[in-house]
């Protein structure tokens, strides 16, 4: 019973993750890396391709594991 209230936390917090991800790709970039650039500079093209992957990646493994969360339930 635990487990699957674990998995379902967990999984729902790794959907919201990548959905946020998905949508805003370049918001890890511009917390860790911007403020060490002078003048108007953006991420690459890659970096926003990985990003967008990583993403979805979560949304997929928040998925399975709310599914498997709520099987635990059965």
């Amino acid at each position: 019973m635990a487990l699957g209230i674990i998995l379902l936390i967990f999984g729902i917090g790794s959907i919201v993750f990548g959905l946020y991800i998905r949508k805003h790709p370049d918001y890890a970039w511009k917390m860790s890396e911007a403020w060490k650039v002078k003048g108007d500079s953006e991420p690459s093209s890659s970096y926003i391709s990985l990003m967008t992957f990583r993403g979805a990646v979560g949304i997929w493994i928040g998925a399975f594991s709310t599914i498997f969360g709520l099987l635990q339930f059965l």
